[in-house]
């Protein structure tokens, strides 16, 4: 069995000396910050993050339509809401 080794500063290691072939960085070489890009917040906070399970088949169909497919899916539950069904007809 092999042993993990762990590599460890020469003892007699300064930061003193520098290497003329791998000078350190200086805030010229680094250049401004920047800030990191990324999805901003949304502008009017109009929907929800939620976790919902779908059936494979459900998912697969809207899924091969392309882009979009969680907006497709919001969608047709917008206008199953508009209809009114959203009482459940076995009765529970």
């Amino acid at each position: 069995m092999k042993h993990a080794t762990t590599l460890k500063k020469p003892r007699h290691f300064t930061a003193k000396h520098t290497d003329a072939d791998n000078p350190p960085w200086s805030e010229e070489m680094l250049g401004p910050p920047t800030r990191k890009k990324g999805r901003r917040p949304q502008r009017a906070p109009t929907k929800v993050s939620t976790t919902i399970r779908l059936d494979a088949d459900v998912l697969a169909f809207f899924r091969a339509r392309g882009r979009g497919y969680q907006t497709q899916i919001n969608d047709v539950l917008r206008r199953v809401v508009k209809r009114g069904l959203t009482t459940r007809s076995s009765g529970r």
